[in-house]
């Protein structure tokens, strides 16, 4: 008897507790925030992250044996962004972004040295930069899910270093490592965007490759072990629009 009862009342919960988990579901249906958002034909909004700025560094084919350079590396320093967004629809599911961004940061270089032939030791090289940046790019949006959506995106960016020293002479006797001002880079990235009750927020991590050999090439041991350097940067971002 006691079986019976206890296999009704199992029974009568399985058939319950769906219904109920079900009818709660429609209770809480998330409402929609920012209904007609996307098809506005533009809209504006300002972006800050944090970047990591790094060299892809190409040393030259061999070091002769009299080159007290025997490797040359490059380390990536923190930094940080701020811009301004301006995007434009132009379908369903595409955007066009064109994003002003002023960037902060530095690298290292480190050089192993060698002393006497026997003795190495590293040598470390600040690179700093200002960057104004001019990106292109296009987005691809994924469906709206509620209150969210995935996109990818890819471009072109034109930046202008304003810490150059590439027309400047040192001040001291210390032998920097100069960068040209200009620079042309490839982007893709991917992000997601959340839609608020009053403004849409998203999170975008997005990488640069530069295409352009950066080093300012002089008679200097440092600026002769190297045969390109092409600026690599990490971008992590908050968009607010």
């Amino acid at each position: 008897m006691l079986y019976r009862r206890i296999a009704i009342l199992v029974f009568s919960t399985a058939i319950l507790i769906p219904g109920m988990f079900s009818e709660l579901s429609a209770q809480k249906k998330m409402p929609e925030n920012l209904p007609k958002y996307d098809y506005a034909p533009y809209h504006f909004g300002f972006i800050i992250g944090l970047n990591s700025m790094n060299f892809v560094v190409k040393p030259i084919k061999e070091f002769n044996q009299q080159d007290t350079i025997k490797a040359v590396s490059s380390q990536a320093e923190m930094g940080f962004d701020i811009g301004i967004v301006t995007n434009l629809r132009i379908g369903e599911h595409f955007d066009l972004r064109f994003i002003p961004t002023l960037a902060f940061g530095e690298r290292t270089m480190l050089f192993t040295r060698t002393l006497h032939d026997t003795i190495y030791f590293d040598t470390k090289k600040k690179v700093e930069s200002t960057y104004l940046d001019f990106p292109l790019e296009l987005k691809f949006k994924s469906r709206r899910l509620y209150n969210s959506r995935a996109y990818v995106l890819v471009g072109v960016k034109y930046s202008i270093d304003m810490a150059s020293q590439a027309n400047k002479k040192a001040a001291d006797d210390e032998i920097r490592i100069k960068l040209k001002k200009n620079d042309y880079s490839f982007e893709a990235g991917v992000g997601f965007d959340f839609y608020t009750t009053h403004f849409k927020f998203g999170t975008e991590l997005k990488m640069a490759y530069g295409i352009r050999d950066l080093l300012v090439h002089e008679s200097n041991i440092y600026a002769q072990s190297m045969d390109r350097l092409n600026s690599k940067i990490f971008q992590f971002t908050f968009t607010f629009e």
